[in-house]
């Protein structure tokens, strides 16, 4: 059980020698860096246009930056692990406004749904960019964070795994087109590696768990992509069987408290997930999104009694939701960077995001042939 508990905190790497071993020997590029350059821009294309056509979309501006006292920030988890760069901006004023570098825009996209007046069934996507200072930076952790981060418009009817999972599955066509989008611009990509699945494999970590009840949760996912290369894995956040949730989620963005047995036939919870595949370059377990349907005031406040944090209810964000103030809604992050990586067969997040990496790791990149972009 304490292999399962320190599971849930982290990336799950933890040293250089381990990422050593974790890159491939003998790597080589498909693309050089002028048509890898080339190709992120055709996929990002094709995927933010791709999304606004499946989900219906529309791209809007996003901070980099919010006040503090808006609440508006991701704290990614629900442990205080990760937390977001702090600073005072505004020169000349009596008293400068406390601000924070986002660390995603999760909860800001759900008040900006109101703010730009979408309807039932229309939503917005952001070329969202952030700082996470706090992770382990390793091939597939940067502290530089690019996301297609999204949200739509839902009726109360919608929250069910049906709508969830026909929305992931938009989601997952949008993908594989990019990927066939990249094939037909650069030929070469195609026929080395797998290509992605045509359908995702849906599994609730409920059921991951019965499977593989002795392993902590980075292996059993890591199992799992074994048997279906691409999987949608549902109800994240909730304590499962074990005495353990899959994975921490944040209280106030996805609903992971919502029972779901009427509709599995088994006694779970959660109306939200992530995409895993598995990355033939790697050899490793690659999460792409993570998504979910949204807390309503009723869940909120389940959530953040769960998790010790009913003080933020005093926060405007969550005051919004509380007095019905934004939409119901569906949201969540893609990332571009990790996406990216996966369909153009990169060794690594360096190789198409410009960032700061350590001296170690750069030497570790070097010497297997893996050209880390500066």
């Amino acid at each position: 059980m304490a292999d399962k508990k320190a599971d849930l905190a982290g990336p799950g790497i933890s040293t250089y020698e381990e990422v050593d071993k974790i890159l491939p020997i003998n790597y080589h590029s498909i693309l050089d860096p002028k048509e890898t350059q080339i190709a992120i821009t055709a996929v990002k294309r094709y995927i933010e246009d791709g999304l606004c056509r499946e989900l219906n979309l529309f791209r809007v501006e996003v901070p980099l930056i919010v006040s503090k006292e808006s609440g508006v920030n991701d704290y990614l988890d629900r442990d205080g692990s990760r937390t977001p760069i702090e600073f005072p901006c505004g020169l000349g004023l009596p008293k400068r406004i406390e601000t924070q570098v986002v660390q995603a825009a999760t909860k800001w996209k759900r008040l900006a749904l109101r703010q730009f007046g979408c309807k039932v069934g229309e939503g917005i996507v952001t070329d969202m960019r952030a700082v996470r200072k706090d992770y382990f930076l390793d091939h597939d952790h940067s502290a530089y964070v690019d996301q297609w981060d999204w949200e739509k418009v839902m009726t109360p009817e919608q929250r069910n795994l049906g709508f969830l999972k026909d929305t992931v599955r938009r989601i997952w066509r949008v993908l594989r087109g990019a990927e066939a989008h990249a094939f037909e611009l650069f030929p070469k990509l195609k026929g080395l590696y797998p290509e992605m699945p045509e359908e995702l494999k849906f599994l609730h970590a409920e059921e991951i768990l019965d499977m593989y009840p002795d392993l902590p949760r980075k292996q059993r996912e890591t199992a799992i992509l074994q048997k279906y290369p691409a999987v949608f894995i549902i109800g994240i956040g909730w304590v499962l069987q074990d005495g353990y949730p899959h994975e921490m989620r944040a209280a106030d963005y996805d609903d992971w408290v919502t029972p779901t047995d009427k509709e599995t036939g088994k006694p779970t919870h959660g109306l939200n997930g992530d995409i895993l595949v598995w990355n033939p370059v790697t050899k490793r377990r690659h999460e792409l999104t993570s998504m979910g349907i949204r807390v309503t005031k009723e869940t909120l406040k389940q959530q953040l009694e769960l998790s010790g944090q009913l003080d933020f209810l005093r926060l405007p964000y969550h005051q919004a939701i509380i007095n019905d103030r934004i939409p119901l809604s569906i949201g969540g992050g893609i990332g571009q960077s990790r996406t990216v990586m996966h369909i153009l067969k990169k060794a690594h997040l360096g190789e198409v995001s410009v960032t700061v990496w350590p001296k170690q790791l750069k030497d570790i990149c070097a010497a297997k042939n893996i050209q880390v972009l500066e």
